[in-house]
């Protein structure tokens, strides 16, 4: 079968081009260690005809899309109690364990939920 339509030429190169567009958008994504390694990637070029009464001519539009794998979900941990006036309250647990004291990067001694304890300075 002859081919009747170069897709590098066709709409002046536009198809190759978006083509390329999305295709960095994919690899980008593929890259981003925020997401899943494994999940696919979609790139779509949708080709739309539409012919006139005579259908001598036919109206093309191409679209090019991608489906990107979302950025994986960040988790942490919140301890909840009750402030003076009988509120819940809460914070971001820090150590891993609710009660237990953590040093940080700077040497720091802090509560499980990051408050300073003790400097040895």
């Amino acid at each position: 079968m002859s081919q009747i339509i170069d897709l590098q030429s066709f709409a002046d190169g536009a198809v190759a081009e978006r083509f390329n567009q999305e295709l960095l958008k994919v690899l980008g994504n593929i890259a981003d260690p925020n997401t899943d390694a494994k999940k696919a990637r979609k790139l779509t070029i949708t080709v739309t005809l539409k012919a006139d009464e005579q259908r001598d001519i036919a109206q093309v539009s191409i679209e090019a899309k991608t489906t990107l794998a979302a950025a994986k979900p960040v988790e942490t941990k919140i301890v909840m109690d009750y402030d003076g006036n009988g509120q819940v309250t809460g914070a971001e647990l820090k150590s891993g364990v609710k009660g237990q004291m953590f040093v940080d990067d700077n040497g720091e001694i802090l509560d499980d939920v990051g408050n300073k304890i003790v400097s040895f300075k």
